[in-house]
């Protein structure tokens, strides 16, 4: 095992850059996710640390080696590719052993570690099967055993658990996981599915245009979001986010564009009369009475363990989650009260958390 280093990294083809100075650490034995939707430069970033990607400036670093000019097959990774990439005239055990065989290893050390990821991964009794005779699940779990085998510093995750149906992705993620925790090698997964890296990873990178937007433990991220950005990436459904001014007169509160008033718990004393972004997650809200405010609900989501609920509060639609069984319908109006010791504030201009 050995920790990645990425410093000010590049990448750009021709005039186009796509990576603008990444620099990230990832210590010995962590699971840490690169987040960010399609075009942010995660895929990019994580082909250059395989050595499938060239670097245009900066370094990357593999325990104490700088690998920029490394070719592949010596920097000691073993990458999972989302199309599985297995070769369909061998079987389960040729699959994984593959690796192995080109690198001359003796045919008992061969039988052994295809042997024991077999063990770890539950494929023993698919070792003689062909991949079109497997499952989707169990070919990803065949990719997954080939990288096992080679016993490497590194894993390298190219998202995937995109080729499979919803139940299967959960029951991968816990495997995946559960793999980490029984190896424990360093292990880089990339990913456009929040969810998945709020559940598996140690530490979540959140790219955006091919830059860091902040970097940090899942609940860290979900808690104290650096930036609009990232408040309204972390996290299903998203924040809520309402335009105003934040008001400092005894105080704090916040003040829709519409004149509706918000409560806060604290504010800076300079943000008086600054504009503003009030954001709130939907499951911050809670249906009060006495001091709720008046919103109209427009759709109901019933989804079993919870239920959401879209309505309007002063023009601006919101969302809002209860656990409990809810008897609404469109047009209803409710008190909805947002918890003020959860309420964000970012700068209306910049994004960043004030």
């Amino acid at each position: 095992m050995a920790s990645v280093d990425i410093r000010e990294v590049r990448k750009a083809y021709g005039p186009a850059q796509v990576l603008h100075g990444v620099s990230i650490d990832i210590s010995d034995g962590e699971f840490v996710s690169l987040v960010g939707p399609s075009g942010c430069g995660k895929s990019t970033l994580l082909r250059m640390i395989a050595g499938l990607e060239s670097v245009t400036g900066g370094e990357i670093h593999i325990g104490r080696r700088v690998i920029n000019d490394m070719p592949p097959k010596d920097r000691d990774i073993a990458m999972v590719f989302q199309n599985y990439a297995l070769y369909p005239h061998m079987t389960v055990a040729d699959n994984m052993a593959f690796s192995l065989k080109l690198k001359r290893a003796p045919r008992a050390e061969i039988e052994r570690r295809v042997t024991g990821a077999a063990e770890i991964l539950g494929l023993r009794p698919l070792l003689d099967r062909f991949p079109r005779q497997l499952s989707g699940g169990q070919r990803q779990r065949v990719a997954m055993g080939r990288a096992i085998v080679r016993d490497p510093q590194v894993f390298l995750f190219d998202e995937p658990l995109s080729n499979l149906d919803a139940k299967l992705r959960v029951q991968m993620r816990t495997e995946i996981k559960e793999l980490h925790q029984r190896l424990r090698t360093t292990t880089v997964y990339v990913t456009h599915d929040q969810i998945e890296a709020m559940t598996m990873a140690d530490k979540i990178v959140v790219m955006h245009d091919g830059i860091v937007e902040q970097t940090g433990r899942p609940l860290d991220l979900y808690d104290r979001p650096a930036n609009l950005f990232v408040a309204g990436f972390i996290g299903s459904p998203a924040m809520n986010f309402l335009q105003g001014k934040v008001t400092v007169n005894g105080s704090a509160s916040f003040v829709t564009e519409s004149g509706v008033t918000l409560p806060l718990n604290d504010a800076p004393a300079a943000a008086d009369g600054r504009p503003a972004v009030y954001g709130i997650r939907p499951e911050h809200f809670v249906i009060d009475r006495q001091i709720g405010l008046p919103a109209e609900v427009i759709v109901v989501e019933p989804t079993g363990s919870e239920t959401q609920v879209f309505a309007k509060i002063g023009g601006q639609e919101i969302v809002s989650v209860f656990h409990d069984r809810m008897n609404l319908n469109p047009g209803d109006i409710i008190p909805l009260a947002p918890d003020p010791r959860r309420a964000h504030l970012f700068d209306a201009g910049s994004g960043e958390r004030l």
